[in-house]
């Protein structure tokens, strides 16, 4: 194939803004605010899950609350009433059961009342344990969001020089000829580089020098002769900095 050295030298031009382009890629890719982000996921579902746990406990915690106030107030109400029919009864049988009845309510009550207690103290325990469980949740989701807000702004930094580069890399392609950058597509896809300097004896593609041999036959090529690079598979493009 023949190009111009001129078309040639704009190969260089379109190899830089893909490099940059590639550059851009595999930032996106690799943002850390990312890798933060990820690596940020397993303790949020850990958070998560430990407020889920603390609060199930301390809902179980207050149903069994609750019932033990209901039956404190069951066995008061038992016991105002027992004390009342106390107060009006006449017969010592009456009196000796109704004695007895508000004894065993009594005791009753002293056992839920210690249980009400425990129960209490255990579910400020439970309480105190959640809000702290929820206050690390929220600090962690804080992290979370900032890290988004930064990554989010980073990739949106990255597509407006994306953006640039492609309006670069269009205009050098108007420029040249379609059957050029037919070549110059077609080595990039097989060899991930389309073109290459060669500065001295070594070649931009692979910053390898080339022997003897090969450089005997670069050498012997035409100016608009289009060579392609021995090592990278690459055009090379020849210029003032090459060794020839």
């Amino acid at each position: 194939m023949k190009a111009s050295e001129a078309d040639q030298r704009r190969l260089l031009e379109l190899a830089d803004v893909d490099t940059k382009r590639r550059r851009v890629q595999h930032v996106a890719k690799n943002l850390p605010e990312q890798h933060h982000l990820n690596a940020l996921d397993e303790e949020r579902t850990q958070h998560r899950a430990e407020v889920v746990r603390l609060l199930g406990q301390l809902e179980d915690s207050r149903s069994e609350l609750s019932k033990i106030e209901s039956d404190v107030a069951t066995v008061e109400a038992r016991l105002k009433r027992d004390e009342e029919r106390l107060q009006g009864a006449s017969s010592r049988k009456d009196i000796e059961a109704l004695q007895r009845e508000i004894e065993v309510l009594q005791r009753r009550r002293s056992i839920l009342e210690d249980g009400e207690l425990e129960v209490m103290q255990r579910v400020e325990e439970q309480t105190a344990a959640h809000q702290a469980a929820l206050e690390s949740q929220r600090g962690v989701e804080e992290r979370a969001t900032e890290l988004t807000v930064l990554r989010d702004a980073a990739r949106d930094n990255l597509k407006g020089e994306y953006r640039v580069l492609a309006e670069q890399r269009a205009s050098v392609l108007a420029t040249l000829p379609t059957d050029l950058v037919a070549l110059y597509e077609k080595q990039r896809e097989r060899y991930g580089v389309g073109a290459a300097e060669l500065i001295g004896i070594i070649t931009t593609g692979t910053n390898v020098a080339l022997d003897r041999p090969e450089l005997e036959k670069i050498r012997r090529a035409a100016p608009d002769d289009v060579v392609i690079c021995p090592d990278s598979g690459a055009i090379l493009v020849r210029t003032e900095k090459s060794s020839l």
